[in-house]
């Protein structure tokens, strides 16, 4: 073999070099060294190679790194953790790696110089993060496997302190092997044959059983449990309205327990429309299954609805919880739930939430592929993954179904058992056959991450099941601190207008941050579409490098009603960019508000209606003052959960006494309410000379030169739109009239100049 280095340089997202901090190196290693003696090619890492996660990443160069001689630690990472675009890169490095470092005590004295392993070994694996096909991978764009110490021999690897662990579900089957009664060699020899090692190679030693399973026997479980009980009744003494509810089983012990928060069930009754309900993860320690709702809010932020602990997984404990659930949530079931592929939650949804749209987490799926596809489709896995990606993000079912089966033939998937059952199930996972029902975005697999660093903040606070309860509160309260801080924080900062459309500063005025954010990639990609009319109200809308099929979009202006057929708004709650490119080329300047729904909407903006003008200035002193009030009262009560507790409950004392007064009369003296959709089409303009003399200051009755507008008439049954008048006064706009008969400007007491004209 050949002793040259090869430099492998990675690019950016755009194609330009890093810095020379993001060069890797594959180093060849000599014909007698341990990777050639004990590796297969198959578990080398090289340059491209792809991961669903950091997680699985690390699983493989760990993998590696034991067949070489050594382990694996985590290094430097660029970006953090839910900042941002979180963590984008990630570095692995060997356990030698670097040096150790004296700290000077608190006294000044430096500490004893303890043994160190570390001797400045380089090598090193890099992943960084890709956006492929809406998909966020982990791509190895380093790699070196240089060492400048002595790599250990196989019986040696296995009791570095990194190899000597226990899976989750390593710890779950010797409890069910401890509950069977079996000793734990004979715990091991089972693992051993299941797991197809050899004698004495698992991951873990008989010692690491026995002090697992003496955890065990450490944990008081009915005495955790009636003080996990007493905490619930002191919590709910304290606070009314937190909720709890347990069942204890025939042996007079606890069962199941749920519970949720004041501050959950207000962000369920806001934001309870999608909802995850996870339960992928138990507490060994008390054999119990764990399970977590979780939503996101207006800011795309993710919120705790409740938790339970399940001793058996099963319908009928399924059904105690979702029960419970809606008890707490006071009877209201979601419009949507994704979980995992459990079949007993699954027929177990079907019963107590039958007007619920169920689906799969298409992460969960993904997660397995490589098990599942990797080594029976080899080289062809990343282009098969690839056409999966494309299937599921079609907008037709009738597409799916076809390319699913042209897929199956390409790739001999026909007879696979984990195809078949994709299949069977497609209606929970595949987009095609959800794209109806509304997720606010859940099921995207950038939300994954997300949710699961979300998750592992409560999974951290497991350790006993008596203070999980107030640790978990912690962490909610935590979070909503945090969170406030950062919805604070976006709207303090300037939104950034990039179209100059006016859809787009009118949607920014109104939706937050986040959602602004998902509806102005729409409107940049509008412009790459082509708008075929084919009907007064149908258009066909494709992208301009395809020569036929697009999406289907009907648009009745007068009724102010638009739909696609990729249902995109139906399913995030974000118009799409076929409704844009056909509001745009329309003279469409503003979205009507019932496309820019409040569940996406700041909270001020959605209880709230902007104002135009007043007849009195008393009354807009007034309107100022309490928008001022509204505003400085939003700003403080976000500082803590007392606070917006407090606020909450008077907030609402103080609406209910305004609804006990009568509401305004209809006349002169009526406050107006400026309506965006009133101004919903700018007419066909036949003269554009004519509109700009209309606009002569002198003159401000002179009549507008504009096209006919479309009134209603009859044509085969069916109502049309035929060219009718529309009113030219700003303040006005109706149709049936234009400015010469309006009957805003007919009074003698109002002249231009008191209608705006200047």
């Amino acid at each position: 073999m050949s002793d040259l280095t090869s430099i492998v340089k990675e690019t950016s997202e755009n194609g330009t070099d890093l810095s020379p901090d993001d060069i890797g190196s594959i180093e060849e290693m000599p014909e007698d060294t341990i990777l050639s003696q004990q590796t297969s090619v198959n578990l080398v890492p090289f340059i491209g190679q792809r991961f669903v996660s950091q997680d699985a990443a690390y699983e493989f160069y760990c993998s590696f790194a034991k067949q070489c001689g050594f382990s694996i630690r985590r290094h430097r990472t660029r970006g953090k953790d839910g900042v941002g675009r979180g963590i984008t890169r990630r570095d692995f490095t060997c356990h030698r790696g670097g040096y150790p470092q004296l700290k000077p005590s608190d006294d000044g004295k430096l500490q004893r110089n303890r043994k160190s392993s570390r001797c400045g070994c380089q090598a090193y694996m890099r992943i960084v993060k890709r956006a492929d096909f809406d998909v966020p991978e982990w791509r190895i764009t380093g790699f070196s496997n240089i060492h400048n110490h002595e790599l250990l021999k196989s019986n040696e690897v296995q009791l570095l302190p990194a190899f000597c662990t226990m899976s989750a579900d390593d710890k779950s089957r010797i409890c069910m092997f401890a509950k069977a009664g079996m000793s734990v060699r004979q715990m091991l020899r089972l693992m051993e044959l299941e797991k197809g090692v050899k004698l004495g190679c698992l991951a873990f030693t008989e010692l690491d059983v026995r002090n697992l399973l003496q955890s065990f026997r450490n944990v008081d479980r009915d005495n955790d449990a009636i003080e996990l009980l007493q905490l619930c009744k002191d919590k709910k003494d304290k606070d009314p309205n937190f909720k709890y509810d347990f069942k204890i089983d025939a042996n007079n012990r606890l069962e199941h327990i749920a519970w949720s928060y004041a501050s959950s069930v207000r962000l369920y009754e806001a934001f309870g429309d999608t909802v995850i309900f996870d339960t992928t993860h138990r507490l060994d320690a008390y054999d119990m299954l764990l399970g977590i709702w979780i939503g996101v809010d207006n800011h795309g932020m993710n919120c705790f609805f409740g938790c339970v602990f399940l001793q058996d997984e099963n319908m009928q404990s399924f059904s105690w919880a979702l029960k419970t659930f809606l008890g707490f949530m006071n009877g209201k079931a979601p419009q949507t739930i994704l979980t995992d592929q459990n079949m007993w939650l699954k027929e177990t949804l079907a019963i107590e939430m039958p007007n619920t749209k169920h689906a799969f987490c298409i992460w969960h799926i993904i997660a397995k592929f490589s098990d599942w596809f990797s080594a029976l489709l080899g080289s062809q896995y990343d282009k098969w993954k690839a056409e999966f990606h494309r299937l599921y993000e079609l907008y037709s079912v009738e597409d799916f179904e076809v390319g699913w089966r042209k897929m199956v033939d390409i790739y001999g998937l026909l007879g696979n058992r984990h195809i078949v059952s994709l299949y069977a199930l497609r209606s929970f996972w595949a987009l095609p056959f959800l794209r109806s029902s509304f997720f606010a975005g859940m099921t995207s697999t950038f939300q994954s991450e997300s949710v699961t660093a979300y998750i592992q903040r409560f999974l951290s606070a497991q350790s006993q099941i008596d203070n999980f309860v107030e640790q978990v509160a912690t962490i909610v309260d935590s979070k909503d601190q945090t969170g406030a801080k950062l919805k604070m924080q976006q709207k303090v900062q300037k939104v950034s207008l990039k179209t100059g459309s006016p859809i787009e500063s009118h949607a920014a005025t109104v939706l937050t941050p986040y959602a602004f954010c998902k509806l102005q990639e729409e409107l940049l990609s509008a412009p790459k579409y082509a708008s075929l009319m084919f009907d007064e109200n149908y258009f066909i809308v494709r992208h301009h490098t395809e020569i036929d099929g697009g999406c289907k979009v009907l648009w009745i202006p007068h009724d102010e009603f638009i739909s696609c057929s990729c249902h995109e708004f139906e399913f995030s709650g974000i118009l799409c960019r076929h409704v844009l490119r056909v509001l745009s080329i329309n003279n469409c300047f503003h979205i009507p508000d019932q496309y820019l729904p409040a569940r996406w909407r700041e909270l001020s903006s959605s209880m709230t209606r902007p104002f135009q003008v007043l007849t009195s200035r008393e009354h807009g002193g007034k309107i100022q003052l309490l928008q001022s009030m509204v505003s400085t009262l939003i700003a403080e009560s976000m500082e803590t959960e007392q606070r917006l507790d407090v606020s909450c409950d008077q907030i609402s004392m103080v609406l209910s006494r305004i609804k006990e007064f009568p509401g305004p009369a209809h006349g002169a003296n009526d406050i107006s309410y400026n309506s965006p959709s009133d101004s919903l089409v700018l007419p066909e303009v036949e003269d554009s000379d004519s509109m700009i003399q209309s606009f002569n200051v002198g003159n401000p009755h002179h009549s507008i030169t504009l096209g006919k507008l479309k009134e209603r008439r009859q044509r085969d049954g069916v109502d049309i739109y035929r060219k009718r008048r529309r009113c030219s006064v700003p303040c006005c706009g109706q149709f049936g009239h234009d400015a010469t008969d309006c009957p805003m400007i007919g009074g003698d007491d109002l002249n231009g100049d008191g209608l705006g004209f200047l």
